[in-house]
């Protein structure tokens, strides 16, 4: 048997001493949990609770679980939100299948999840504009998913909006580019499937009585096609219009959180001009690498744009209380340790696990917003966290993200809950 993993070593130290020589289904080891909404899959899957961290385990055919390996990591490098795959175990004693190892996604939630616990309405339209801008980056990159589906799909709550992230590449394929047929029948196969999923949730009371699935899974193509016209159209433009227009198109591709690669201007005669760009995939995140350059804070896309201008009208307020100019960098370290840090650390144990850090800074800031145009005058951060704790985030409902639990073991095995790694944090995976 072979175990290969991706660096550090210490990721997989302690899963060496799985039993990987017995059939998934069977393993009876006291780091296996559970999982709340883990929803189908047509393969054994398990959970292990290791070092703090609970990983994903998938046992299928050889070949697909080496082809499932390398697609994420290609996924990885090309910085298109995807689970992480930690390793794979091949070659098992008695021909038996591979098992694929994914990294649990930290606070993240199903799409059932997010219909049975649904926040500031039914989340149907934020759903799809995540899901839709995922397959445009893959179709972008070359990569036609072949099973696209909320199944397939886990989200992240990100400022209010969702980031989704892709689960399952069994029936993927990579090429140089796609051709449009074959992203018309990825699309058709997506509508199909997201169809038949809304009439699941129908049928189990958790849409609302004026939501139609059909309807619903239409748009989904519309939405793509809007976006996909949107990132790599042809347009005709006259000489005078030239630097106006293309400064305007590179800013809404670069608004979308794409990046452009080339631009060509063909000459169309007397029409004018017909502007060619070539849209890549670009890791989404300008805001949250600046972010992170300023204050060492992981965040999401639209979480770091709105932490950005937190810090840049606490900075507008350093300078007027000093009555000199302060450089972005010092703004951002007193940002860190004088507002954030102190509603980080306030927030009630008990409550910590409902959604991430980041997160919940967001909804207090927002929260603040809400106070004010209420009150009529200026609230602190520090008071706004306290009302948030005190009536918002307590009905954050605990079943929104996925969660790890332990499992019920047999008599006489210690139960992983009493691991102090089996208490990992919110997340989740195929």
């Amino acid at each position: 048997m072979r175990f290969v993993f991706k660096p550090p070593a210490e990721t997989a130290s302690g899963l060496l001493s799985l039993p990987w020589h017995e059939p998934l289904a069977s393993w009876r080891d006291e780091r296996l949990v559970e999982i709340r909404h883990r929803g189908l899959s047509r393969h054994t899957v398990r959970f292990v609770a290791e070092a703090g961290a609970v990983y994903a385990l998938k046992e299928l055919d050889e070949r697909l679980a080496r082809r499932e390996y390398k697609l994420l990591r290609k996924l990885r490098e090309l910085g298109i939100p995807a689970v992480e795959v930690t390793g794979i175990a091949v070659d098992r004693p008695g021909g038996q299948d591979a098992v694929l190892v994914t990294r649990f996604l930290d606070h993240a939630s199903s799409y059932r999840a997010l219909f049975a616990n649904p926040r500031g309405g039914h989340p149907a339209d934020r759903l799809l504009d995540a899901l839709v801008e995922l397959l445009v980056r893959l179709h972008l990159a070359g990569f036609m998913w072949g099973d696209c589906s909320l199944s397939n799909t886990l989200f992240k709550l990100d400022a209010g909006a969702f980031s989704a992230y892709l689960v399952d590449t069994e029936t993927a394929e990579l090429h140089p580019s796609l051709s449009e047929g074959q992203r018309t029948y990825d699309l058709e196969l997506a509508r199909e499937r997201i169809a038949g999923e809304l009439f699941d949730l129908d049928a189990a009371g958790l849409l609302p009585p004026d939501l139609d699935p059909v309807a619903v899974a239409d748009d989904t193509v519309r939405r793509y096609t809007a976006l996909w016209d949107e990132l790599t159209r042809e347009e005709i433009i006259r000489p005078e219009e030239q630097r106006l227009r293309i400064a305007e198109r590179l800013r809404r591709i670069n608004e979308l959180g794409f990046d452009v690669d080339e631009v060509e201007l063909i000459d169309a005669g007397g029409e004018g001009s017909r502007l060619r760009v070539r849209t890549v995939v670009a890791e989404p995140g300008h805001h949250r690498r600046l972010l992170f350059a300023r204050t060492g804070l992981n965040a999401q896309e639209n979480q770091a744009r709105r932490l950005l201008n937190d810090i840049a009208s606490y900075r507008g307020h350093l300078e007027r209380e000093s009555g000199r100019p302060v450089s972005e960098a010092l703004a951002a370290s007193k940002w860190l340790t004088e507002v954030y840090d102190p509603v980080v650390r306030a927030i009630p144990d008990d409550l910590r696990g409902r959604l991430d850090e980041v997160e919940i800074f967001y909804e207090v800031l927002e929260h603040r917003g809400h106070l004010e145009r209420t009150l009529g005058h200026d609230v602190s951060t520090t008071a706004a966290a306290r009302d948030h704790f005190r009536h918002v985030l307590p009905h954050v409902p605990e079943e929104l993200t996925i969660k790890p639990i332990p499992r019920t073991p047999p008599d006489g095995e210690r139960a992983a809950g009493d691991r102090p790694e089996a208490r990992a944090r919110d997340g989740g995976s195929d």
